[in-house]
């Protein structure tokens, strides 16, 4: 079974607003078995509209459509339905009601005439009841493809996609189980880790698909398959990972959706009742955002010091001026001074410290633009590298972040 999801509006393809209802609707319709064929994107335009819907009813048994509800003048993906189901607007009053309803709920102004307009739907629609806002759902059907309109507004759209569409659609089709598994590594680039695992890799039935999924400093290794049996897609996808996780066991890190690098730090030092601190510099905090982001990240991670200007470096964490007059506040020797005084600081047992230049211009210091040091203190000393990690400042912040995440963990996972 096919879908295809296709956005209005103008603002999308200007790139004023990130389509991220897309994306929601894929990962929740492969959970139930439906293949996302292709994803559109149209303008408020009834014409490209109109094309879109034609086109996508060729190749696909499900199409969901979302933005252009509004009440104003350039929403018209309602009327746009009309035409291509040769139907008209009637006034629905549960929408009547519902808009209503809301108005109080959330005590609100009373409602304008154009908040009504929201009531006109298609008299061959049936109505998917909007509880979290005015424009409601509508499923219509046309030469068994089912067409699906919902509101843009991210929110209100999970919860009728939740709460109306995925139930429909799974009383409505037929469909086979979809599995993906996905290891996570980090450390080591997309072709060699190709080359270690060919043989592997060749012997994988045709019916098995792997997925390279590489970023800054980590890549993602995904099986992908479907079955109408569900525990022979399982069995047979989850052998096969658990072969690979141990082919690559010094750089996996664990599952996706069933832990991060973050989520394997939390757990080892959860386990070990240790503490970790940070000290960033270049990187400005974004490695305690990625730490804070983990639920109960409270138990293990005491703090963070952000000394973005070099006298901070000696003021607040006392980093000897001298050294940094020595060896420049870009150095090895700075990095590992920031992260012992951290862990005294804060009293921690490990401690990450970042010092470098993201750019775009050099700052304090004199190395190149992309150059940065990290240090880890441990219980057991300090361990740190310096790197080159190009020009561009956004790169820069994540390959420290990465690449940052990736020493602690190896250091907190020694014995």
């Amino acid at each position: 079974m096919l879908a295809e999801i296709i956005t209005i509006g103008d603002e999308i393809l200007i790139g004023q607003i990130i389509d991220t209802n897309s994306a929601y609707i894929s990962k929740e319709l492969n959970k139930i078995g439906v293949k996302v064929y292709q994803i559109t994107s149209v303008q408020d335009d009834r014409a490209h509209i109109l094309q879109a819907f034609e086109d996508a009813k060729k190749h696909a048994d499900l199409i969901i459509v979302t933005g252009g509800l509004g009440p104003t003048k350039d929403d018209i993906t309602k009327q746009t339905f009309c035409d291509f189901f040769e139907d008209t607007l009637v006034e629905d009053q549960n929408v009547v009601d519902n808009v209503k309803q809301l108005f109080k709920k959330y005590q609100l102004n009373k409602p304008l005439p154009a908040n009504f307009l929201q009531a006109m739907v298609p008299s061959k629609a049936t109505i998917l009841t909007n509880l979290y806002g005015t424009a409601p759902g509508m499923w219509m059907e046309k030469d068994n493809t089912v067409f699906i309109s919902l509101p843009g507004v991210p929110y209100e759209m999970q919860h009728l996609l939740q709460d109306e569409v995925l139930p429909r659609v799974i009383k409505r089709f037929k469909r086979p189980f979809i599995y993906h598994k996905t290891l996570l590594t980090y450390g080591l680039g997309e072709s060699a880790i190709a080359e270690r695992i060919t043989d592997w890799e060749n012997e994988l039935p045709q019916n098995i698909k792997l997925a390279y999924l590489p970023s800054l400093g980590k890549v993602r290794l995904r099986l992908s398959s479907s079955n109408i049996d569900e525990n022979v897609l399982k069995e047979s996808i989850d052998s096969r990972m658990e072969v690979l996780s141990g082919m690559l066991s010094e750089i996996a890190i664990g599952f996706e959706d069933e832990t991060s690098i973050v989520g394997r730090i939390a757990h080892i030092l959860n386990q070990k009742n240790e503490t970790l601190s940070l000290a960033e510099s270049c990187s400005g905090g974004a490695i305690a955002e990625h730490i804070t982001a983990e639920a109960g990240a409270s138990s293990f991670f005491m703090g963070s010091i952000v000394p973005y200007k070099t006298e901070l470096k000696t003021k607040i964490l006392g980093v000897p001026a001298s050294l940094i007059k020595k060896y420049s506040v870009v150095s090895i020797e700075v990095a590992e001074s920031m992260a012992a005084n951290c862990c005294k600081l804060f009293n921690t047992d490990f401690a990450i410290a970042t010092t470098g230049i993201a750019g775009p211009t050099k700052g304090d210091g004199e190395d190149e633009v992309g150059t940065v040091c990290i240090a880890i203190a441990s219980p057991t000393g300090i361990v740190s590298e310096k790197f080159g990690f190009g020009n561009d400042r956004y790169r820069v912040i994540e390959k420290t972040i990465t690449k940052a995440l990736e020493m602690l963990l190896k250091e907190i996972s020694k014995n």
